[in-house]
């Protein structure tokens, strides 16, 4: 029974550390959802062969997390399989019943607590807490500072050969009228991918780039299926208009927050 018990506490030892993993990892600047399944490959050892991988482990802090996890997972895969064998061994059919009946039941309360949305924030609340005092890990709420749950998004999209972008500086797109910021290019060079951080106005879009664009989705989307031509130039005149047209509501929005603010309550 020991050993079923040593099993049981060895998978909710790996649940709190691959939780630690991913919190340690959201807070260099990746996702929940993409942290998550980072620190879960590492420490597996399973499925840790993705291009976000390779983007993950070229990150010195993170490739440092990655690097503990994937040594804490090794041990901890491999106490995993020792005590589920000592569990089972030397045992008589009954009892390797009653063992694993209590096993069955011991994952599904770990399943359970694994699950619950109030342990997994209280968790969470305390690994934040413990990584900021101990280590030199800071929290970077994207999500918040980009506004990316009120209408704003990221997006990255590859310029096809007949774009309205293409063979075009950036100063004569005019995009921030758009209200869209083009904060990086990836462009190919032979075998080599290059990276243009904060493309300068005399930057020239080729195709074949892939844009690194931040702004409301739906212009951005609209931007990245804009063809060449009269057709594209006006749709990025209606595009500027709507622009012009949202800024506007803000600036009302924003004064009116103002006056309601300086009123006596």
């Amino acid at each position: 029974m020991y050993a079923l018990i040593s099993l049981l506490t060895v998978i909710v030892v790996s649940i709190i550390v691959v939780r630690i993993g991913a919190v340690a990892l959201e807070m260099t600047g990746l996702s929940r959802e993409l942290a998550t399944f980072q620190a879960q490959s590492a420490f597996s050892g399973v499925g840790f062969t993705t291009s976000e991988s390779e983007h993950v482990v070229s990150h010195p802090v993170r490739r440092r997390i990655i690097r503990i996890l994937m040594f804490v997972g090794s041990a901890g895969i491999t106490s995993a399989m020792a005590t589920l064998v000592l569990t089972f061994i030397n045992q008589s059919p009954k009892e390797m019943g009653i063992r694993f009946f209590w096993l069955i039941i011991g994952l599904f309360i770990i399943y359970l607590f694994a699950r619950s949305k109030l342990i997994d924030r209280g968790m969470r609340w305390l690994i934040r807490r413990a990584l900021e005092r101990f280590t030199s890990l800071r929290v970077y709420d994207f999500e918040h500072l980009l506004g990316l749950g009120k209408g704003y998004s990221i997006c990255e999209f590859e310029v096809k050969g007949e774009s309205w972008l293409q063979d075009r500086k950036l100063r004569e797109l005019k995009l921030d009228k758009e209200g869209i910021l083009v904060l990086a290019i990836y462009r190919k060079a032979g075998k080599e991918e290059m990276y243009i951080g904060a493309p300068r106005g005399d930057t020239v879009i080729k195709s074949g780039d892939k844009l690194i664009c931040y702004g409301p989705e739906s212009a951005i989307r609209s931007l990245s299926m804009r063809i060449r031509g009269k057709a594209g130039d006006m749709e990025h005149e209606e595009a500027m208009e709507e622009e012009r047209i949202r800024r506007e509501r803000e600036e009302m929005e924003v004064e009116r927050m103002e006056r309601l603010s300086l009123s006596p309550p």
